[in-house]
């Protein structure tokens, strides 16, 4: 079972080059440790129609110099993270004013990840102390959301923060799985992290990380990239790259459906 298994790793990592040997990956490296980790995935771009309802991508792994006995006692952790492109956030705050609920406050956030999905070996409280965990943004409360300007009261910062990863997280952007890694041989681990139905397209990154009794050893990123397709990828495109034009086609297209409504339904 374990050649088995080796061997499949080995196909994944060989026969899509792409994933495992890309210019842009990102390595960070702990110096005090010897053990290294290794990721692969079967493609490095995904494409989504209309009627995509979300699914979930296998990432497989397999940490290199591992220690026999620390294998056999758990004391490896690997955290894998499917982050989407960053983009300024602005929430708002809507207060009720002379009956009528408006926008009243509202903050905007330097670049977060537009999606975020986490699975881990054990909830992340388990693998590191909070300090290390923040300070390399593992874990949906760890990701940073530093406003652009002054807010003023510190508990209304606090409060809008919270307010951004509720939003998050209830639309599926944010998700994390505590026992979506595991491993299934001795060094080998296998993660599965959700893509949700409305993931934002771009360039996302994989990122694993590796922890040896608690400590941070490895870190890993190789690109992902999701794109529209079909009329999909037509329309978005027409209405990023385009955007006049975009705007004058749906213009016209409006004026066309009124004009036929008014045939169609006009009285003799």
């Amino acid at each position: 079972m374990r050649t088995f298994v080796s061997t499949i790793f080995a196909f994944l990592l060989s026969g899509f080059p792409v994933t495992a040997q890309l210019a842009d990956h990102t390595v960070t490296i702990n110096d005090k440790f010897s053990e290294r980790i290794n990721i692969g995935i079967s493609t490095n771009e995904i494409a989504i129609t209309s009627d995509f309802s979300g699914a979930d991508i296998t990432v497989f792994g397999a940490i290199d110099g591992a220690d026999e006995l620390l294998l056999a006692t758990f004391a490896y952790d690997v955290v894998v993270a499917l982050e989407g492109p960053r983009k300024p956030t602005t929430v708002r705050r809507k207060e009720r004013v002379a009956g009528i609920w408006m926008n009243r406050h509202s903050i905007r956030f330097e670049p977060i990840p537009a999606s975020y999905s986490m699975s881990s070996t054990r909830p992340l409280a388990d693998i590191a102390n909070l300090m290390e965990l923040a300070s390399r943004d593992i874990g949906i409360n760890n990701i940073r959301l530093v406003p652009t300007g002054a807010v003023g009261d510190g508990s209304r910062l606090t409060d809008f923060r919270d307010a951004l990863r509720r939003i998050k997280q209830a639309s599926g952007l944010y998700q994390r799985a505590p026992t979506g890694v595991q491993f299934i041989s001795k060094a080998l681990f296998r993660a599965t992290v959700r893509l949700p139905a409305n993931i934002p397209v771009g360039h996302h990154k994989v990122r694993a990380v590796l922890f040896k009794n608690d400590q941070f050893v490895m870190e890993k990123i190789i690109p992902l990239r999701v794109v529209k397709t079909g009329a999909e990828q037509f329309i978005y495109n027409l209405a990023h790259v385009y955007p006049l034009v975009y705007g004058i086609l749906a213009v016209l297209l409006a004026t066309l459906t009124g004009w036929l409504g008014s045939v169609i339904f006009r009285r003799d």
